[in-house]
């Protein structure tokens, strides 16, 4: 879509860094990880006993793992967020940044 916006087609080879620039369009992966730490800040900012922070209490059975990487936990996910941005969990319940 971008690409179009622009003028340009596949045959022009130009890469999806230089379009999204001319347009001024974050990454998506960089949305998505806004809107996650969006969540997780509403959701530590709710009380223990909130519906929203059930999956706090949710406890994985050992039973047979699948073959192949395992898969990605919210925990880790957000953990990671966190790292790239340079934040901690403690920051989560200050709103102002």
């Amino acid at each position: 879509m971008i690409r179009w916006m622009c003028g340009y087609t596949r045959i022009d080879r130009i890469r999806n860094g230089v379009s999204r620039d001319l347009v001024k369009v974050a990454p998506i992966g960089d949305k998505m990880r806004e809107s996650r730490l969006r969540w997780f800040g509403h959701m530590k900012r709710r009380s223990v006993n909130a519906q929203v922070r059930t999956y706090e209490r949710i406890n994985i059975s050992e039973g047979c793992r699948g073959r192949g990487r395992p898969k990605k936990s919210l925990d880790g996910v957000i953990r990671e967020d966190l790292k790239v941005v340079g934040l901690t969990e403690d920051l989560a319940q200050d709103r102002r940044l």
